[in-house]
């Protein structure tokens, strides 16, 4: 069985991380590339930055982090937020990116993903979802775009399927309800979205406790689980995590 990874997710906003409930409320919590240095060190098997509020005000992407974060980490590292279209994927992986992750400009122009995908290959593409409940449906939820400030008429579990028809490497999976609340993943959301695709899905939204970051990989069947608070605010290291999952019988590289 393949190892489960722990990636730390470095939200930012105006060059800094930060921190906040339901997408709501930020806090500082630092540096990305001292945040990004630390963790390497820690042990974590790769690192996520998601520029935040890149699409809704029309930003950018952040280059300058890229080539910044490449000269002192040495474990794969995402960048999200505010990329359009295949220059700017090229732009961040040619200053030292692993991967690129879309959203809105995937949700805008399904296109991209395939665009993507042929030109630097499927493991280069990460689709981020960011799904909310829909209160009158069970077991259903909806997708939203914009760092969550715009609902699409798009169906999550629908949306993932077709980003892996088109290209998409692996989804990154955001539970709006849950993020930032740290009282556990979205399983049922986990579980729904896992078992329709075959391409690797990070659950991203709501670890408080490292029971919670087993609950994701056993039972909602997740690659991977995305972590701020609980690593950002020193309530658990990644040493930590990792030696909790191993004793749970996941299997995780120490």
């Amino acid at each position: 069985m393949l190892a489960k990874r722990i990636i730390p997710c470095l939200d930012i906003d105006r060059g800094r991380v930060v921190k906040g409930v339901r997408f709501l409320d930020l806090v500082d919590a630092g540096d990305p590339v001292a945040q990004a240095r630390f963790y390497d060190k820690e042990g974590a098997d790769e690192i996520v930055f998601l520029d935040i509020t890149a699409s809704a005000e029309d930003r950018k992407i952040l280059i300058d982090l890229a080539r910044r974060t490449a000269e002192e980490v040495f474990i794969p590292f995402t960048i999200g937020g505010g990329i359009g279209d295949v220059d700017e994927m090229r732009e961040i992986l040619r200053s030292g990116a692993d991967r690129v992750s879309i959203n809105t400009a995937a949700v805008e122009n399904p296109s991209l993903i395939s665009e993507g995908a042929e030109e630097f290959g499927v493991q280069c593409i990460v689709v981020a979802i960011d799904a909310k409940r829909v209160e009158s449906q069970a077991l259903k939820w909806r997708v939203y775009t914009y760092g969550g400030r715009r609902a699409t008429d798009l169906d999550a579990i629908e949306w993932a399927l077709r980003t892996e028809q088109l290209g998409a490497g692996e989804l990154l999976l955001t539970s709006m309800d849950r993020d930032g609340t740290k009282q556990g993943y979205d399983v049922e959301l986990l579980q729904a979205v896992s078992s329709a695709v075959n391409i690797p899905v990070i659950a991203s939204g709501g670890a408080g406790t490292l029971d919670h970051l087993a609950e994701a990989l056993v039972r909602g069947k997740a690659d991977a689980v995305l972590c701020a608070s609980i690593f950002h605010f020193r309530e658990f290291s990644i040493k930590q995590a990792k030696e909790f999952l191993k004793s749970q019988g996941v299997p995780v590289r120490l």
